[in-house]
């Protein structure tokens, strides 16, 4: 039996095969990097050597500045927050949500933000949106204090849905060794006070999109009353960047450490910079939750524990400190407008506690109020 020959099949055959033909254009992403020039222009500092298109970033450190330097780095990424951007078509804001997590994590030993490097993978490589994308990572910068010297950015095709990207950092930070802030530095009788979130943050979208989007068949273009604003306009807020606050805190008091509030909320944060042998004990009822939280547990019916081992619920920092420092601290954050509060203190482990005998804890007490 013979079959009459495939037209398509010879007519693809015939086809010269190119980069471009298998989906990836070159000369988009050159103009793309055109447009990141002056983004990262926009967030330089005295150390950086020349601009982005070269093979590396080079940033000279001031050697003559620092004592005995400990370098700090810190990668992360935007997580499932990206699904509502790409869903709303709204680009702009990610980006500092991306520096948000890597800078707040360097600034927890103590270390000062200094540069950053992003990484963005997109199905289809189009020039203003990946500018968009970019400029919410050089405003996040600017508020960091550090500089964006440079990246990648990869076209996907074939792998990636053409709308889709994801996003993700490493930066690089710095801190004099007898500087660090850590666990050894914490006492029985500090004082512990929290620093505001200004929404969801980065963490917990995978929970909020299901409860919100899915189960509750809300639009993110519709106006919610509790927020004042649209779904989309609240779950896309950014993270509030709070490296130079912390620095600025860390200058004025004896601080014994920071704890960045990210997945796994707030006890399991702060529990990482508690020494063995001593328990922070905090108070819900000193403070209460933004509408966000309360709406995604009663759509869900999520219980309590779920909601605190997944969202911030309105913590995004916080700030371990000698009781003598803490009035201090409180008027560097205001002048900064960081809203912040006591919210408990350290003392040592009971066997009430119920600790793992290696490792430090903490505890929340009580009940937020109108939640």
């Amino acid at each position: 039996m013979t079959h009459a020959p495939d037209d398509t099949a010879g007519e693809l055959a015939g086809q010269q095969a190119s980069y471009a033909a298998a989906g990836v254009d070159v000369e988009a992403g050159e103009r793309a990097v055109d447009r990141l020039k002056p983004l990262a222009k926009s967030t330089s500092r005295p150390e950086v050597l020349g601009g982005i298109g070269g093979f590396a970033g080079l940033f000279a450190l001031r050697t003559g500045k620092y004592r005995e330097p400990v370098l700090a780095a810190s990668t992360d990424g935007v997580g499932t927050k990206l699904a509502v951007a790409q869903a709303a078509d709204r680009h702009d804001t990610v980006g500092r949500d991306l520096v948000a997590m890597v800078v707040d994590d360097l600034v927890v030993c103590g270390a000062e933000p200094l540069f950053l490097q992003d990484y963005l993978a997109i199905g289809k490589l189009v020039p203003e949106k990946v500018e968009k994308i970019v400029s919410g990572i050089a405003e996040g910068c600017r508020l960091a204090g550090c500089a964006l010297l440079g990246g990648e950015t990869a076209e996907h095709p074939g792998v990636m849905e053409p709308h889709h990207y994801d996003l993700s950092a490493t930066g690089v930070g710095i801190v004099e060794a007898d500087g660090m802030l850590g666990p050894d530095r914490v006492r029985p009788g500090d004082t512990v006070v929290a620093m505001g979130s200004s929404g969801l943050h980065s963490n917990g979208y995978s929970l909020a999109r299901q409860v919100l989007l899915e189960i509750g068949r809300m639009s993110l273009d519709g106006h919610v009353e509790e927020f004042g604003r649209t779904l989309g306009d609240e779950l896309l807020e950014p993270t509030r960047i709070y490296a130079r606050d912390c620095l600025a805190v860390a200058a004025e008091t004896d601080v014994r450490t920071f704890a960045h509030v990210t997945g796994g909320g707030l006890s399991a944060n702060l529990a990482r910079v508690m020494p063995a042998g001593l328990t922070a004990e905090l108070d819900r009822s000193s403070w209460t939750p933004a509408p966000v939280f309360k709406l995604i547990a009663s759509r869900g019916r999520v219980t309590r524990d779920e909601m605190e081992r997944t969202f911030n619920m309105g913590v995004g920092m916080i700030a371990v400190l000698p009781p003598d420092d803490v009035d201090r601290a409180m008027a560097v954050l205001t002048a900064k407008h960081v809203p912040s509060w006591v919210i408990g203190e350290v003392r040592a482990t009971t066997e009430a506690d119920d600790p793992a005998p290696d490792s430090g804890h903490a505890l929340l007490r009580g009940d937020h109020p109108r939640f």
